[in-house]
Order: structure tokens, then C-alpha cells, then sequence
């Protein structure tokens, strides 16, 4: 998983030749950097849907009338959960990470097809690889325009419909340490490229409306300034920040060796990244809120020294959900 893996160099070289060109392009990058993918835009539709804050490759589906939908959620069980989170937990007490995001799978079963999901659900973004997933993302990974470029990293997630839901996850202790950490890490990532880093807005509260609940979500907001001409290294700026901070922990490297540990398995297209640039701008979002053409639905959370088993569990089952409705 490193930077000089040929199928790394061969998608940054195509996306700094296409950005060079004044060539509309989309991309989909896994989480272990190993099956990247970048497709021009007008030659992207025939394999990859996307919807980017409005920004498309498709024209819009008619949205079918809303008719009642099976979503069941079978998690792994709560002993089986807790012994991955011991297994991350013990790295913590050793010093290894301040913060490890630990996810696993839940099985779904819905009677919706992933395409159909796609079609009737509500996201900032979404997206679906045709035959194998669809996500529905409300997390911001960078957005580039006019010489500034924006992340938007997503850390705590609370019931919205609890009585004073903003209030007790912002005033919660681990939560707010959990977020510090993710807001430095990704302001020292975002330096390696830009100048003049700085938080724009910290901790901002906003709710997800999903097939089940509200949801409460927060974000904070990280700026820079990058030099002219940064098109011609638009590729090499997408692949330095990677894997996003928010999904994988602080020290990164160190994190991934303890997620590949505990997780026994890679995670694929899940909490990798997707995105497309057109026009100067570039817009991208992390890839969480996925489920596969099998049922798998990926979630989970970040562990720290003051997780609790039982909390952690049950927001890695919270996050399971589509925004259909």
C-alpha cells in the first residue's frame, strides 16, 4: 500500500494528463490503494453511477413512488464485536494510536436491489460500481476551488431524535477528544500541499435523515491555499491525503497496521474515496454508509482510551441505515 505501487502511479499520471487536458474526469479509490480506478467523464456511466452535491454523470431516475421496505440488520454479535474492539483496545493502552476506526460487517436483508437503492435514496453524495455496491455518503473528503482546498472530516454521530442530542454530543468528552485528533491529522495532511492551514469552522452539528431516525453528524471544516497550476499535480495532491484520516486514525501508519490486524480482511472500495474533478473544481467524498451487492453493510467507529464496548457497538449498528424515505 504505497505510493509507488504501479497502479498508483498509473491513475495519478492519468489524472494529472486529464486535468492537464481540460478533461473532465471521475475517480474511485479503494481503501488499501490497490484497485484505483479513473474513467473521463463522458466514458464513466457505462460502469460507475455518481450523484457529487448535485453535480451528476446521469441524468436524474424518475424517483418511484415510496413504498414500504424491508431493512433488517443482523450485526455481529456483541461478544464477537468485543473482542476486536480488546484487540484494538490493548494497542491503545500500549501507546500505538490515540485512535483506531474499527468497523465491521452487518447483514442486511431488504428486498430493494442496489440499483434501486441508488435510485431512491437522499445523499450529499452517492454513488453505486455497477454490480457490486452503492454508498450513500454524507462526509466530504476535499473539495479544490479557485486555489483553496477544503476537507471536511466527520467524527461523533448521535441519535438526533435523543432530547438535546447537539447539545450532549458536543459537551461529550471522548467525542470532542476523538474529533480534536482526526481535525489535527488531517490539517498536517492537508499541509503537506497547501499553505495557510487552518480550521474555518470547528465542530458544526448538522442531521442525516434516514429510513429510521434523524441522525446527528460532526463536522469541521479545514482551509488552504494551494499554488497555481495545481491542476498538473491534481493526482499526486488526491493520493498524498490518503487513506482519509477520519477512517482510518492517528499515527496513520501505525493505525493501518492495527486495522489490518484486527479486521483480518481489506475493506475494498469501503472508506476508500470517490470523486470527480471538471472545470477547475474537484469535489470528493469518503466512501462510508456502503453496502455491497451481497448484503454487506460496512460501519463502524473510532476507539479511543475512553471507549465503552457496548457504546461503540451499538453506534456501529446505528450507522447501518439508507437514506430512503
Amino acid at each position: 500500500m504505497t505510493i509507488g505501487d504501479s497502479a498508483v502511479k498509473e491513475c495519478i499520471h492519468e489524472m494529472n494528463r486529464l486535468a492537464i487536458a481540460g478533461i473532465p474526469f471521475v475517480f474511485l479509490i479503494d481503501f488499501e490503494l490497490q484497485k484505483p480506478k479513473v474513467w473521463r467523464m463522458d466514458q464513466s456511466s457505462e460502469e460507475f453511477l455518481f450523484s457529487f452535491n448535485g453535480y451528476s454523470n446521469h441524468e436524474a431516475f424518475h424517483q418511484p413512488t415510496l413504498l414500504p421496505f424491508r431493512f433488517e440488520k443482523n450485526p455481529i454479535d456483541i461478544a464477537q464485536y468485543a473482542r476486536m474492539f480488546q484487540k484494538t483496545f490493548q494497542h491503545i493502552r500500549k501507546g500505538d494510536s490515540y485512535l483506531v476506526n474499527l468497523t465491521t460487517n452487518t447483514q442486511v436483508k431488504t428486498d430493494m436491489e442496489i440499483d434501486e437503492m441508488y435510485a431512491r435514496s437522499h445523499s450529499k453524495y452517492k454513488c453505486m460500481l455497477k454490480g457490486s455496491f452503492v454508498c450513500f455518503s454524507p462526509e466530504c473528503f476535499i473539495r479544490i476551488e479557485q486555489n483553496t482546498i477544503h476537507a471536511f472530516p466527520m467524527k461523533g454521530t448521535i441519535n438526533a431524535e435523543n432530547p438535546n442530542a447537539r447539545e450532549e454530543i458536543l459537551k461529550n468528552e471522548k467525542e470532542s477528544a476523538e474529533h480534536a485528533t482526526i481535525v489535527d491529522l488531517i490539517r498536517n495532511d492537508l499541509s503537506m500541499v497547501a499553505k495557510d492551514v487552518y480550521v474555518s469552522r470547528y465542530r458544526y452539528y448538522e442531521i442525516i435523515r434516514t429510513n429510521d431516525r434523524l441522525i446527528g453528524q460532526v463536522s469541521s471544516e479545514i482551509k488552504g491555499k494551494l499554488d497555481t497550476g495545481f491542476e498538473k499535480n491534481i493526482g499526486d495532491i488526491i493520493f498524498s491525503q490518503l487513506p482519509a484520516g477520519s477512517v482510518s486514525g492517528a499515527p496513520k501508519k501505525k493505525t493501518l497496521e492495527i486495522i489490518r490486524e484486527v479486521e483480518e480482511g481489506d475493506r475494498g472500495y469501503y472508506t476508500g474515496i470517490s470523486g470527480y474533478y471538471a472545470e477547475g473544481v474537484l469535489d470528493s467524498c469518503v466512501l462510508i454508509r456502503f453496502i455491497d451487492e451481497d448484503g454487506h453493510y460496512r460501519s463502524g467507529g473510532g476507539i479511543t482510551s475512553r471507549s465503552e464496548v457496548a457504546t461503540e457497538y451499538q453506534e456501529m449498528i446505528d450507522k447501518v441505515y439508507v437514506p430512503v424515505y
